[in-house]
């Protein structure tokens, strides 16, 4: 079979692979449909992904069709349409023992660690395999589970409830999937970009509040929103060496600021950012067990998983979709690689 894998930075091939077979009762052989590149994928092949291994079969945003199953598999069928979750614990070490799987200590992911789903094939543990309704999450689609998993990963952790006051920085995929969550539990949200037509979608996926932040001054704004006070909750989703101690000083006393940047680089941060106010610093990775959570959600129509995507290429084509995202990034929310 085919697979998409990255030998080292900025080296991008396809090659053939063995076909995986299952191994145990408990695993799942699914033909992938579609999967979708990550910013972490991007991180991989640009060399600055700091969790990264090479080689590496990327891809962690992925779904298909299950093809065969284990003989103790229960939770699917041959036919079942899937999204996969590419989180793979230990299960005995502290994190997984406290229902914090998603750090475990032992952690490894599917495309960082292990063989991701851009390929034509991949196994799965049952328990990482989540059946969705093909007439409401189609083929085509069923890889942005993933993506919707963080951004309910994020609200879980900052605790977004009905009428909390929410920042996020950022309207990449990332952020315009916490929005749309954020938005689903009740939140008023304010989104910030440099990029308007970025601002614009995440209008219509109901943002209260957006702000181009390359033509306007962010902390007038927040202060005029807030009388002063700063925001209860931000969420910083561009990942800049600058945007964490900014989100840090747009927190208002006694808020929670959530960071979801992989960057090994240090930002300077002074201590008083954080003890002066009390703030609550929350890091964010990945999902803990959230698959079933979005589904649900998006098949009740809460999500719109359709206007996250903005084009689609075989998979034979990712050097033309990696081209495309990192020189045209202002046209792009996510790319779709097709495996049909």
């Amino acid at each position: 079979m085919k697979a998409i894998r990255v030998d080292k930075p900025m080296a991008l091939e396809i090659v053939e692979i063995d076909k995986p077979a299952i191994a145990t009762p408990y695993e799942v052989l699914v033909k992938v449909t579609s999967g979708s590149i990550c910013g972490s994928d991007l991180g991989i092949y640009k060399g600055t992904n700091s969790l990264a291994t090479y080689p590496a079969i990327i891809g962690h945003e992925y779904g298909g069709v299950v093809e065969a199953v284990g003989d103790l598999v229960k939770s699917v069928k041959i036919g079942d349409l899937v999204a996969v979750d590419p989180v793979r614990p230990c299960g005995h070490c502290y994190p997984c023992t406290h229902n914090r799987e998603n750090v475990c200590s032992n952690l490894e992911v599917c495309g960082v660690h292990l063989p991701g789903g851009f390929s034509e094939y991949v196994t799965a543990p049952a328990a990482r395999v989540h059946t969705v309704d093909p007439a409401k999450i189609p083929a085509d689609l069923v890889c942005l589970v993933e993506p919707f998993s963080i951004g309910v990963q994020v609200n879980h952790r900052a605790r977004i409830e009905k009428g909390d006051l929410v920042l996020v920085m950022g309207c990449g995929p990332a952020g315009l999937c916490i929005l749309q969550d954020a938005k689903a539990r009740g939140a008023r949200v304010m989104m910030t970009d440099i990029l308007d037509a970025r601002l614009e979608e995440a209008k219509r996926l109901g943002a209260d509040i957006v702000l181009n932040v390359k033509n306007n001054d962010l902390r007038a704004a927040v202060d005029n929103l807030t009388n002063g006070e700063g925001m209860p909750v931000v969420i910083d989703a561009v990942c800049s060496l600058t945007s964490f101690p900014q989100a840090l000083d747009l927190a208002c006393p006694a808020g929670r600021v959530l960071i979801l940047g992989l960057s090994a680089t240090p930002s300077e941060v002074a201590s008083v950012a954080i003890t002066k106010k009390e703030l609550d610093v929350i890091g964010t990775r990945l999902n803990n067990r959230r698959f079933p959570e979005v589904i649900a959600t998006m098949e009740q129509g809460y999500y719109q998983p359709e206007r996250l995507r903005t084009h689609t290429f075989h998979f034979t084509e990712v050097a033309q979709a990696f081209d495309l995202i990192l020189n045209h990034p202002e046209e792009v929310r996510k790319v779709v690689l097709s495996f049909a």
